[in-house]
């Protein structure tokens, strides 16, 4: 099991998206929706469907 990077849902192995930095720091989403919110610098705290 891996959890969301963004929200920190845990996934079942096969399933979310791998994002891999040029710096090789490696991120791991649930949906398209983390990842869009990862993407346009959203802080997951001031989100308010994350869970805490």
């Amino acid at each position: 099991m891996r959890n969301c990077s963004f929200c920190g849902k845990e996934m079942p192995e096969g399933t979310g998206k791998m994002f891999v930095r040029k710096d090789g720091s490696i991120s791991f989403f649930c949906s398209s929706k983390c990842e869009k919110n990862n993407k346009l610098g959203r802080v997951p705290r001031k989100v308010k469907w994350v869970k805490q």
